[in-house]
């Protein structure tokens, strides 16, 4: 079975960082392409970042040069660094991984969700 687990979301002040990590565990074959989408009370869950198994990454124009995406394939991890966060920012943030298992097809796995909230 799948997991991914996600952390480092939090209360932070505008202008701040955070730093949202999310690993894949389980009987992995491949992890093809790492995202992060969010999703805003209200709001329908929409994607934030993506980056390719070759370190090919893609933003949203909303978080253009203030958000990195990265990924460690050592550690089935991907990253999403956030800085200059506005209170707009604030929401539920999910890492969605493409990835084989060891028993089945290639799919989509999703994480559990991790809040972040900016504001004063």
């Amino acid at each position: 079975q799948v997991q991914l687990v996600e952390s480092g979301g939090g209360l932070v002040q505008p202008g701040g960082s955070l730093r949202l990590s999310c690993v894949a565990s389980g009987s992995i074959l491949s992890i093809y392409v790492m995202g992060w989408y969010r999703q805003a009370p209200g709001k329908q869950r929409e994607l934030v970042a993506t980056i390719t198994s070759g370190r090919d990454t893609n933003y949203v124009d909303f978080v253009k040069g203030r958000f990195t995406i990265s990924r460690d394939n050592a550690k089935n991890t991907v990253y999403l660094q956030m800085n200059s966060l506005k209170p707009e920012d604030t929401a539920i943030y999910y890492c969605n991984i493409n990835l084989r298992p060891a028993w089945g097809r290639r799919q989509d796995y999703w994480g559990q969700g991790t809040q972040v909230t900016v504001s004063s």
